[in-house]
């Protein structure tokens, strides 16, 4: 924007508005980023495309985005080695959070690196911010969702670039509002997470409704719109998990949460002694217990700890209790701290699992924190708030003035007298030591006895001469301080209470003693020091100070960071999209300082040129400034002079312009252009003109003077040929008038003469002939008429009688049948429920044998290692005794060999050695027999653990299995009681038919007695004839009604007949008939015509099948009906109820409303006695539906089913077309091709010719999806279309493939393969949603195709063939392709004879099988979904607030279709 023309407020809120409405959401403001939130998904703004395109782009080469901030960072850490920082600052619901997730995604995606489990950084400190908005964010009047913290995010890189970890730094969580909140405002998420939690969460943790627990009722918001509590528990819960908190971590975390609920219920009361307090009632002493068994304490403490304080002093300690103020004071101050320690512990942890790199030199950090804050309350946060936003602007009013600077230091000009506004005043009013706010409020808290009044005095005196510090007249606490964005009227009475923030002893004490090591590590125990002095002025500590202490800390990391500044706005308070409110983006842009930049910029030199920009476009002020001079400098100068401008300044390489100038120029510029224009064009236009005149004439002149005498010529030979015409036809018609008079006279008299006696004969022989055929009539008629009469009424009663018999006979085969139907079901029911059980008792078995297998294996596995052990140790035994028995043979041998000389050795130690020998033998062998058995003992537990595990799978099988019985079963349960009640309301019509037969036979002898004596008197005055007289006086005012009932009716009819379009993607027509017809009760009623009226108009409106955009209109509405209807009617309504033939004006649907009709007067809304008080939502539920309804809903159901096909089919016919070209088109490719091969021009054109076939086909599926889509048909039923569709294509493709051999071949499948290409590219765009599983019905011709375009077929085994490239066909289409096969482009060969004759012996063995004996495959034209896929695959449909049409809204009978205002 400092390119603008007039760089002023205006300008730059027009140029916002502008880029707004075209959803160009991002302006440069210099080097500072304006984001305004659009309040809804851009998403090709941030998609890959977008990220590489703007990756290495320079500032301002591109249009302005938020990857060009990330970028520009990312570069300048690389390239300078230096860590920089991206601010994001905006008011609540302005978009700082989705910013900062956009940075961090381009971050991860410049130097992204796998993280731990296969996260990226990024990844999870996004994954942390649920867990972070739980317990930080909560509903504010502003945003439903703001952070009451900041957060500053440390992304670390190591010496490549990379992302090496992460860290997130919080600041100022707001701790009052865990203790007071204000209506319509909320507390913290998690509160309000809990209390919705599973019953069985609820209940181990004695929770309740949020309205019955003090910290959550001070304000009547207990819900949020549009979101659901316990879903947002569940998700949170998982976010802990993705984070690293444990199971036991989170249940500890929901404790102490749940714990701070029931601490806030804590109550007290004044106690027995002075200035004592204790519990108030049992509740009190119930949540105290609770709290206490929560946090694992002990409950006697905990309340010592909230009455009592212990006092040391020098001589002894001393115990003080505390009023209920005091003991009230201390319960919120435990909450707070609990609920403080809790959140520093989350955000400590989220860091561990993030991890840090502590190697890493540089970073890029994003802050993302509250911006300035002004509502008609403002409190401590607010003033801490708003002091952040005074260091942070001074931090940005020193960096835009640097850049200012270091521009014009680099072009040499002259800058010094350009102001620079420091807020630093302000800022020494809040934190200057020792005067300053923050130092007086500390000094106030040190003190027990001053209050928030003393206060606000301190600050009077103080700061009574403060140019920012302004007494308010009417208030003796409140004060106003001048921000650099306003002025901020604060309210200091919770001042004195929110900046304390020491931990109590007995608390601290009590905590770190607690059972519970999460609890007690929240409060690791304070180290004492020697002096007590020291130990209890350590013990005070404000929030404040030390808030200004994380703020200097912030400010230092951002002073030794390179900044980049983004500015959110919120361009309306309503949150909706394409509202663009100037006074609130105004305000915004003051309070973000950037005002205040263009305010800077403006102080300057806004327009700057380079010496070659400027004169291109402004040397035509001046042409002579060029001329002998080739110094681009000194002709800027000339020319700037020759305007007479003055202020500007020459640099180096660029002139500097003040504000305004620039337009200036521009308006001269196209002033000298406008005046050379108009020269041009008038000299031009008279040349032009002239021209045309003078040929213009000289062409009039020639072509006169040859036209008269022409003219002249011509007249002078016509008046000749007249006269002479008269005289001769004169002489000769009096002639031919002559004769022709004399001929006809007298044949006129004989002609005369013979005609009328003629005449006479005829007249005489007709009156005759005509009196003896009315004589004969007369007779012949009368007996005629009676004949037929006395037939007539013969015929008609036997024909009553039969018919009716038939009717009923017909009547009673269908309950016959249907009673069959119901018997079978029921038989199929208990057979599986039979198998059920039967299977239950298997399973149950096979558990049973498991368990005792098991249990034998094991002691008989401990038995073996038992004996195995015994027999390790007698080999060692038998081993040491051997050793010794060797040692004394050898020392006996030894010692004998001196002594014997020729006598032998004595034979008791050689009987001793082989006694030995044999018996290490016998122990050898039992060692080998031993380890034998041990072999076979451990064969046999193999073997068993196969066993077990084959017979768990079996079992799992048998479980699977028996679950899908049980929901079978379900669902045939499901079925039988729908049909039951079908039966029941079939069985009522039949009764009501038979019963209706007995009457109309009664009255059909009543009319043959009536017929036989009608010569007899009739009496008038009998009792029949005035019963008969007072039935038509009472069916007036019924007829009258039905007469305006059809009249309602028949304006409904007219209405739907026309194309009502839809709104909000719900069609107007099917929610106006439900409406109606639930107003009318018509679902309720056993005749009514409406139905087969609203039948009759959908079937006519469907007349025309080659329009589809009506045939989509009405598919929509029909569905939509249907699914209402679905969702109401319920079968059975009439089962037990005793029919009646003659109903009385009450029991009908015109009975009904006649009450309606007689108890409001005339002119009265009708509607307005059936309709409740609904507030504004419509009521969908379920009434006792006639059979009217039920057949009405099945003609429904046929009608979908109807128009679905016509669709079908009508896409089917404008694709056969094409889809024959394609199959035709690599015919004409090889002529063209063989043509002109030399030139490859024409070959690139004829394969675009021949791929324009394909790209017809996918326009006819684009255009009929967008017809689909603009009338809102369900996208299952979308999905359906194109999914029977594809597998037309397929059908259609692979047979014609099966068909000619001129279609096997490489370049023909080389041709499909690009046509199948552009159908998948087509799927790929629009979506699973609308295309589901259409791409897989073309599994057979890809398949082929796949074969067709594959090299080196002959080194191919049938398996390969069979299982990985073709698995779907069958073995006959392989014979048929591979046998048709030939390569028109490379000349290879197919197959080989082995594969081939295989082929052939696996086609001989399936011969018998007529099914594989087919080889082509048939094209499914079923409708492939029932009433309940689609029920279940449409959402819930409000029609509440549907705006009826003109004609309909004008009526007062359909003032209920009017939305309801509440």
């Amino acid at each position: 924007m400092t390119k603008l023309s007039y760089l002023h407020e205006p300008g730059v809120l027009q140029n916002l508005s502008t880029r707004y409405q075209t959803n160009e959401i991002y302006t440069y403001t210099g080097s500072i980023l304006i984001a305004v939130n659009p309040f809804q998904r851009l998403p090709h703004l941030y998609d890959g495309h977008m990220m590489e395109q703007y990756k290495g782009a320079p500032l301002g080469e591109l249009s302005p985005h938020v990857f060009v901030i990330a970028d520009v960072a990312y570069r300048a850490m690389i390239n300078e080695g230096k860590s920089n920082s991206i601010l994001v600052s905006g008011e609540s619901g302005a978009g700082k959070t989705e910013t900062t997730k956009m940075l961090m995604r381009y971050l991860a995606y410049l130097g992204g690196r796998k993280g731990t489990e296969g996260r990226t950084v990024e990844q999870q400190v996004l994954e942390s911010n649920p867990v972070l908005e739980a317990f930080g964010n909560a509903k504010t009047v502003r945003n439903n969702n703001s952070s009451r913290f900041g957060k500053f995010v440390e992304i670390q890189f190591d010496k490549h670039g990379r992302i090496s970890g992460a860290a997130i730094r919080t600041y100022l969580l707001e701790r009052s509002r865990v203790c007071q909140i204000s209506d319509p405002e909320r507390n913290y998420h998690c509160f309000y997470l809990l209390c919705a939690a599973p019953p069985e969460e609820i209940e181990k943790y004695k929770l309740g409704d949020p309205k019955s627990f003090h910290y959550l009722n001070q304000s009547n918001c207990y819900q949020l719109a549009d979101v659901s509590d316990a879903h947002e528990f569940l998700a949170t819960r998982r976010a802990m998990d993705i984070v690293g908190i444990s199971q036991k971590e989170q249940e500890a975390i929901f404790r102490v949460v749940a714990s701070i609920l029931h601490i806030g219920n804590i109550q007290f009361a004044k106690g027995k002694e002075v200035d004592s307090s204790v519990l108030k009632d049992d509740k009190s002493k119930f949540h105290l217990q609770t709290t206490a068994e929560l946090l694992m304490c002990d409950a006697v403490a905990l309340e010592d700890a909230l009455l009592k304080r212990v006092m040391v002093t020098p001589e002894e300690v001393i115990k003080r209790s505390l009023d209920p103020d005091g003991a009230t004071v201390s319960r919120d101050g435990l909450a707070k701290t609990i609920y403080s320690r809790l959140f520093d512990w989350l955000v400590d942890k989220i860091n561990v699992s993030i991890g840090q790199d502590p190697n890493s030199k540089t970073l890029i950090g994003v802050l993302d924190i509250y911006g300035f804050e002004s509502f008609k309350t403002n409190s401590f946060e607010q003033f801490c708030i708003n002091f952040t936003n005074e260091k942070l602007q001074q931090h940005f009013n020193q960096h835009v003035f640097k850049m200012e600077q270091e521009e014009y230091t680099k072009e040499e000009i002259d800058w010094s007298y350009i102001e620079f506004v420091d807020n630093q005043d302000v800022l020494d009013l809040i934190e200057k030591k020792p005067g300053g706010i923050v130092a007086l409020l500390d000094e106030a808290c040190m003190f027990p006895k001053s209050t928030h009044e003393t206060f606000s005095q301190k600050l009077y005196q103080t700061f009574k001469s403060h140019k920012r510090f302004i007494k308010p007249k009417l208030s003796r606490t409140d004060f106003t301080i001048a921000h650099y964005a306003g002025e901020v009227l604060y309210q200091s009475d919770q001042f004195l209470d929110k900046n304390k923030d020491y931990v109590i002893p007995e608390h601290q004490d009590l905590l770190s003693a607690s059972k519970c090591s999460f609890v007690s590590g929240l409060f690791p125990p304070i180290q004492e020091e020697t002096n007590k002095s020291s130990n209890k002025s350590s013990k005070f500590s404000s929030i404040g100070s030390r808030f200004k202490l994380q703020l200097q800390q912030l400010m230092e990391t951002l002073n030794s960071t390179e900044p980049h500044y983004i500015r959110c706005v919120k361009p309306n308070n309503v949150l909706k999209p394409a509202i663009f409110e100037n006074v609130n983006v105004m305000q915004q842009l003051r309070c973000g300082g950037v005002l205040e930049a263009i305010r800077i910029s403006c102080a300057g030199y806004p327009t700057r040129k380079t010496f070659f920009e400027f004169l291109n476009r402004f040397t035509l002020l001046a042409p002579d400034a060029l001329e002998g001079n080739n110094d681009e400098k000194a002709a800027c100068r000339k020319i700037l002079e020759k305007m007479g401008l003055k202020g500007f300044q020459i640099g180096k390489t660029k002139v500097f312009l003040r504000a305004g100038q620039m337009a200036e120029l521009d308006g001269r510029r196209a002033e000298k252009l406008n005046t050379a224009a108009k020269v041009i064009q008038r000299k031009t236009r008279t040349h032009i003109t002239r021209k045309q005149f003078l040929a213009l004439q000289k062409a009039a002149i020639s072509v006169q003077s040859l036209c008269r005498g022409r003219l002249a010529q011509k007249l002078f030979d016509s008046m000749k040929r007249e006269a002479a015409a008269l005289k001769i036809q004169t002489s000769l018609r009096k002639h031919l008038a002559r004769v022709n008079y004399l001929k006809l006279n007298s044949l006129v008299l004989v002609l005369q003469t013979g005609l009328r006696a003629m005449a006479a004969r005829n007249e005489f022989r007709y009156k005759k002939q005509m009196k003896a055929a009315i004589i004969i009539q007369a007779y012949w008629r009368g007996h005629r008429a009676s004949s037929y009469y006395k037939k007539l009424i013969r015929s008609s009663i036997v024909t009553q009688c039969r018919w009716r018999g038939r009717l009923a006979r017909r009547e009673l085969r269908k309950l016959k049948m249907e009673a069959r139907e119901t018997g079978a079901l029921k038989e199929a029911k208990d057979k599986l429920e039979k198998q059920v059980e039967e299977l239950t008792w298997r399973v149950q078995l096979e558990k049973r044998l498991r368990t005792d297998l098991e249990e034998a294996k094991a002691q008989e596995i401990e038995k073996l290692q038992n004996s195995l052990q015994e027999m390790q140790s007698k080999i060692d035994e038998a081993n040491n005794l051997l050793l010794k028995e060797r040692e004394a043979a050898q020392k006996a041998i030894e010692e004998a060999s001196s002594i014997i000389k020729e006598t032998p050795v004595p034979v008791e130690d050689t009987e001793k050695i082989e006694a030995m020998t044999l018996e290490m033998e016998n122990l050898k062998t039992s060692l080998h027999s031993e380890k034998e058995r041990a072999d076979d003992i451990e064969k046999k537990y193999r073997e068993a653990i196969e066993s077990t595990e084959e017979k768990s799978k079996k079992l799992e099988e048998v479980e699977k299995r028996n679950r899908q019985l049980q929901e079978s079963l379900t669902r045939l349960e499901e079925k039988v009681n729908n049909i039951e009640s079908e039966n029941k309301v079939l069985r009522q019509q039949a009764l009501n038919m038979a019963q209706q037969t007995k009457l109309h036979s009664g009255r059909s002898r009543s009319i043959i007695q009536r017929t036989e004596s009608q010569k007899s008197n009739l009496d008038l005055h009998s009792p029949s004839m005035n019963s008969r007289d007072q039935l038509e006086v009472e069916e007036r005012p019924q007829k009258s009604l039905n007469e305006k009932q059809q009249e309602y009716q028949d304006l409904l009819i007219r209405c739907i007949a026309q194309h009502l379009g839809f709104s909000k993607g719900r069609p107007v027509a099917a929610c106006m008939i439900y409406k109606c017809l639930r107003q009318w009760r018509s679902f309720e009623v056993e005749r009514t015509s409406i139905f087969d009226r609203v039948i009759q108009t959908i079937g006519q409106a469907i007349e025309t099948q080659d329009n589809n955009d009506t045939l989509a209109y009405w598919l929509s509405n029909v569905s939509t009906l249907l699914l209402l209807l679905q969702c109401t009617l319920k079968a059975g309504g009439a089962a037990g109820v005793a029919p009646q033939y003659r109903r009385t004006s009450s029991a009908s649907l015109f009975g009904r409303m006649t009450l309606s009709f007689r108890g409001t007067p005339q002119g009265v809304n009708l509607s307005a006695a059936n309709r409740g008080g609904t507030g504004g939502s419509y009521n969908l539920g379920q009434v006792d539906a006639k059979y009217p309804a039920l057949l009405f809903k099945q003609q429904l159901t046929a009608y979908v089913e109807k128009i679905y096909g016509m669709i079908r089919d009508n896409l089917k016919k404008e694709i056969s077309p094409l889809l024959g070209l394609c199959i035709q088109a690599p015919r004409i490719s090889r002529a063209s091709l063989l043509k002109g091969t030399a030139r490859t021009l024409a070959n690139a054109a004829a394969q675009e010719v021949l791929i324009a076939h394909w790209q017809g086909i996918v326009k006819s599926l684009v255009n009929f999806l967008n017809i689909l889509k603009n009338n809102f048909v369900p996208p299952f039923l979308v999905r359906k279309v194109f999914t029977q569709i594809f597998s037309f294509i397929n059908v259609q493709l692979f047979n014609s493939l099966l068909l000619r051999r001129e279609c096997c071949s490489f370049s023909n499948g080389e041709y499909v393969k690009a046509g199948l290409a552009e159908l998948e590219h087509w799927c790929y765009r629009a979506t699973d949603e609308y295309t589901g599983s259409a791409w897989d019905e073309l599994k057979h011709i890809r398949q082929a195709i796949g074969f067709l375009v594959i090299h080196q077929k002959p080194k191919k085994t049938l398996d390969e063939i069979s299982h990985d490239l073709c698995p779907v066909l069958s073995i006959q289409q392989l014979y048929r392709i591979s046998t048709m096969y030939w390569d028109d482009k490379y000349g290879t060969q197919s197959l080989s004879s082995d594969v081939i004759s295989n082929m052939r012996v696996l086609m001989t063995e399936d011969s018998n099988n007529a099914v594989s004996s087919s080889f082509l495959l048939d094209d499914d034209s079923s409708i492939p979904f029932s009433v309940d896929d689609l029920s279940k695959s449409m959402d819930q449909i409000d029609i509440a607030d549907i705006e009826p049409p003109p004609l309909i809204r004008e009526n007062s009978g359909f003032s209920f279709l009017l939305p309801v205002v509440d």
